[in-house]
């Protein structure tokens, strides 16, 4: 298994991913929607954020599918003794301080790599209410990737993926048809009510993104 195309991953990492399957059997989650075959490059958009477990369950959900996730942290956190375990994790070092910024540096990690998945919580932070950052879609725009969006209900315990989508360019109504989707899977959950709304913001005007 690599992560990175020049060395097989170590150790420590190995067993951490063992952990992670683990965990996402025993606490009884499955998958409902398969992740799309064939898909090498994509921007997995993952939604709702709210615990840290968030991600455990979504790499569990990925490994399970045979398809390796792939997370974008602070460069600083790739240095020392942690900088191997990280890439081995599937880690992306993106450093800030360049003049280069985050949508040119992951740009430039796509063409470089013949597979890459790249998991991004769209909503941010885990206190957001519901509307995301166009961030994911910025950069699946520039590196010519599709977008699979990807679910959690936690009171099923159950996690699907979408077919993948290209980004059109006119982000308000890619935005709309994304919350669409999630919307058709868990109805009533209120942070999906609100990207809905911030998608028909967005379209008529009424907010930036």
């Amino acid at each position: 298994m690599k992560h990175n195309e020049t060395r097989d991953v170590g150790l420590p990492s190995r067993i951490v991913n063992r952990i992670i399957l683990f965990l996402y059997w025993l606490r009884g989650w499955r998958i409902v929607e398969r992740f799309p075959e064939g898909v090498k490059k994509c921007v997995i958009a993952g939604a709702p954020h709210t615990s840290n477990w968030d991600f455990v369950f979504f790499a569990g959900a990925t490994k399970h599918s045979n398809v390796q996730p792939n997370f974008m942290g602070k460069h600083t956190l790739f240095q020392g003794m942690m900088r191997n375990f990280m890439l081995d994790m599937g880690g992306i070092s993106v450093d800030r301080t360049k003049r280069a910024n985050t949508v040119e540096q992951m740009k430039a990690e796509f063409d470089r790599r013949s597979e890459l998945n790249i998991v991004i919580a769209a909503e941010g932070t885990r206190s957001s209410d519901g509307k995301w950052k166009s961030g994911f879609y910025n950069i699946a725009k520039a590196a010519g990737v599709p977008i699979v969006l990807a679910y959690a209900d936690n009171e099923k315990r159950t996690i699907g993926f979408s077919q993948p989508m290209m980004p059109t360019g006119n982000y308000g109504e890619d935005l709309l048809k994304i919350a669409e989707w999630f919307r058709s899977k868990i109805p009533d959950l209120e942070r999906y009510k609100v990207l809905e709304q911030q998608a028909r913001d967005i379209i008529a005007g009424r907010n930036e993104f």
